[in-house]
């Protein structure tokens, strides 16, 4: 099995379908994703079989208890947090192998003693809208990453 080349985190998401399809992004490019318990749904095989999502089983898939296990597993790695009061553009976000890809509710967005502790960034938006869906924002920064730790799987 080929090492993942980076981690999305999903802190508290909310809504199944959201999640089925950052799982289906992540299976798709050899990412691994991080749940963050209390999720707003439940996970389990019946559960994902009901909701179409064949590929569940074979994703590599991490469930935390809560945010400080995530963080305490997150120490020493190199974390980005993407958030609508991001600091700077995503594609500023320096990339590494193994890095991970850190994103909040779909409702709550990220808690404030989470935002203190890393690097804030924003996919910008022209338009009046408030925030995007949560699985677009993961494809889009996703494919960023990937673009830079993997270029050459785009034929670059």
């Amino acid at each position: 099995m080929k090492a993942s080349p980076f981690h999305v985190v999903l802190i508290h998401p909310e809504i199944p379908g959201n999640t089925g399809n950052i799982g289906r992004l992540c299976h798709g490019i050899g990412a691994t994703l991080h749940l963050v318990h209390p999720l707003g749904f439940n996970t389990d095989d019946k559960a994902a079989r009901r909701a179409g999502l064949d590929y569940w089983a074979n994703l590599e898939r991490v469930e935390h208890d809560n945010v400080e296990a995530f963080l305490l597993w997150a120490e020493g790695r190199q974390v980005h947090l993407f958030t609508t009061t991001g600091e700077a553009s995503f594609t500023s976000a320096p990339f590494k192998e193994g890095d991970v890809l850190l994103f909040g509710s779909e409702s709550k967005g990220v808690p404030d003693h989470i935002m203190e502790r890393f690097n804030r960034y924003i996919i910008p938006m022209p338009g009046p809208i408030r925030s995007l869906n949560l699985a677009n924002s993961v494809g889009i920064v996703a494919y960023e990453a990937l673009k830079t730790v993997r270029p050459n799987i785009f034929g670059l």
